[in-house]
């Protein structure tokens, strides 16, 4: 770990990137279904608990067998992630494993078992136990999913922003020195905050797709208004909470991660007074020239919005990427240093601990060949030397491995352009909801508005201006609702993009990169895994939305 040249193949480092991302991917395709849909049957069960009606009842069990379907894949996936820190990412296992086994290790033990024991209650408990006991089952098995997702999050919140630990010098890893810091820091909070929310998100769009191709099929009228009314609601107030919970998330990376900030706002050149980039040319094959380039070609921003994102001040300073590179001082005069400083000063530290570590067994040697007093004093005085330096530059240690600062620039357009998609999903995603809930529950004053502002531009016959049945709207406001199901998971994936592409190239932010993070495998090893787990989860996809397919077409009789 101290030697500045370390021989690992570029292919082992990339591939190894790739097949982690890919099981990343392919895992979070599970996941946020399998939160979102935990809410919908738990508040479509709470209907059956009050109600006591069959129609409520057959309409839980039929989302919570969709449940069933997405949890089991979600389950598989999961475990051949965790796998990969191992096997994949060693030097970052042993490095930082104190620290990040613990959210892990709580999430398998805590919240695993528990979603585990009460999923089984939730689907062979009917008529076994009462109606309540049933219908807590099924809401602490949502929340056991959801305590899993949080401990997850807290290990990856911790990798965005290190917090509660320290480096023994002695054992060459970092230890933590406080659970509570690392379980409760701001940034995992907003981190989970945002990213469940996000996948109640999914979990809505879901239940209105498929409501709506039953609509669209005109079957299965009653049970499709009544989730459709459920799933809207959901929908609407994720949404709202996505977007307020995004804001905090934003203040968290613009403080521990600038330079992923500056990479989603293609911002080369910051300052005060910053505005919000709405539209941009960033070319998305290549990386700009931004040590050259004023700003991005075509930029239309709004202004002083990304001062507010970022500091809550419209006339906040907000470092752009050369900002970052060459250092910059802050208008209260706090002075940030420039990445070849950085480097300078990482290297410092790689050297101390180098150093530390040498004289560390030389001092035993000598001790146990009985050194002189004199000797061990001096020999205790140099190691507490090599200490203070290693101290005062252990901040900056993970930058002792860059090579060129341009290479804590992150791809600047995966992360501009993920961004816009996320944002701009979010933003459809609140007025999808909001005309949902309008048609669905015919508020009448909205209601009326609505259905003719609707047939002014043509997307209601003019005949329904006035009067309108859901179940039989035009067949495009269902293939749309439909549509938005794949979008949904698009604007998902593309948040994590954001969060994973713009920490580049840190494994750790500010200690640990990449390339020394990963184990020294073959290159050809790690490329054959990679297709082979390709294969095998396209083929659990195929197969989960087979199943998925056939079981909504079956329709909720099929739960009898």
């Amino acid at each position: 770990m101290t030697n500045l040249l370390l021989n690992i193949d570029a292919g082992t480092i990339d591939w190894s990137r790739a097949q982690f991302a890919l099981t990343a991917i392919y895992h979070w395709l599970f996941v946020p279904l399998t939160l979102g849909l935990a809410v919908i049957m738990g508040i479509i069960e709470t209907c059956y608990y009050r109600t006591g009606k069959p129609f409520w009842r057959d309409t839980a069990k039929f989302w919570q067998r969709l449940f069933g379907i997405n949890f089991a894949m979600g389950v598989a996936t999961g475990i051949i992630l965790e796998f990969e820190f191992g096997t994949n990412w060693s030097n970052y296992s042993w490095f930082v494993g104190d620290i990040f086994g613990a959210p892990l290790a709580i999430e398998g033990i805590v919240a695993f078992f528990m979603e585990s024991t009460f999923v089984a209650v939730m689907y062979f408990g009917w008529n076994k136990v009462s109606r309540g006991f049933h219908l807590a089952s099924t809401w602490l098995t949502g929340l056991g999913a959801t305590i899993s997702a949080w401990w997850i999050l807290v290990a990856n919140a911790w990798m965005q922003c290190p917090v509660g630990c320290e480096f023994n010098p002695g054992t060459m890893r970092h230890e933590m020195v406080s659970f509570w810091e690392v379980a409760l820091s701001p940034f995992a909070v907003s981190k989970f905050c945002h990213t469940v929310t996000s996948a109640w998100i999914i979990g809505a769009v879901f239940c209105v797709g498929v409501c709506s191709w039953y609509l669209l099929k005109r079957r299965e009228t009653k049970m499709a208004v009544e989730s459709l009314k459920i799933g809207a609601v959901v929908g609407l107030v994720a949404s709202v909470l996505a977007a307020a919970t995004g804001h905090k998330s934003g203040q968290d990376v613009a403080k521990s991660q600038p330079m992923k900030l500056a990479a989603m706002e293609a911002l080369y050149n910051g300052g005060t007074d910053q505005g919000l980039t709405a539209v941009a040319w960033v070319n998305p094959f290549r990386q700009p020239d931004y040590a050259n380039e004023e700003s991005a070609p075509l930029k239309l921003d709004l202004p002083y919005a990304l001062s507010v994102m970022a500091t809550d001040d419209p006339h906040g300073y907000v470092p752009g990427i050369n900002d970052l590179l060459n250092g910059y001082t802050m208008p209260d005069g706090h002075r940030e240093p420039s990445v070849d400083e950085k480097i300078e000063r990482g290297r410092k530290a790689i050297a101390a601990l180098a150093a530390y570590r040498e004289l560390k067994e030389k001092v035993i040697v000598k001790s146990e060949k009985l050194a002189s007093a004199e000797q061990k004093a001096a020999m205790e005085a140099q190691l507490d030397t090599h200490l203070a330096t290693l101290k005062e530059n252990m901040p900056y240690f993970g930058y002792g491995y860059i090579r060129d600062k341009a290479e804590v620039v992150p791809y600047v357009p995966v992360n501009f352009w993920a961004f816009r998609i996320m944002v701009g999903m979010g933003v459809v995603f609140i007025v999808f909801f909001a005309l949902m809930i309008i048609l669905a529950y015919k508020i009448p004053y909205l209601s009326v508005i609505t259905r003719r502002l609707l047939a002014s531009v043509g997307l209601l016959p003019e005949t329904e201006a006035d009067g309108y049945d859901i179940t039989r709207l035009p067949a495009w406001h269902y293939w749309l609702a439909i549509a938005l199901v794949p979008l949904a998971y698009v604007a998902s994936e593309s948040g994590w993009l954001v969060a994973e592409f713009g920490r580049q190239p840190w494994t750790i932010q500010d200690m640990l990169p990449t390339w020394v993070a990963v184990s020294d495998l073959q290159s050809s090893s790690v490329m054959l895994t990679f297709f082979l787990f390709l294969i095998l989860f396209t083929t659990m996809l195929a197969v989960e939305i087979n199943i998925m397919f056939k079981q909504i077409a079956k329709g909720p009789d099929a739960s009898k």
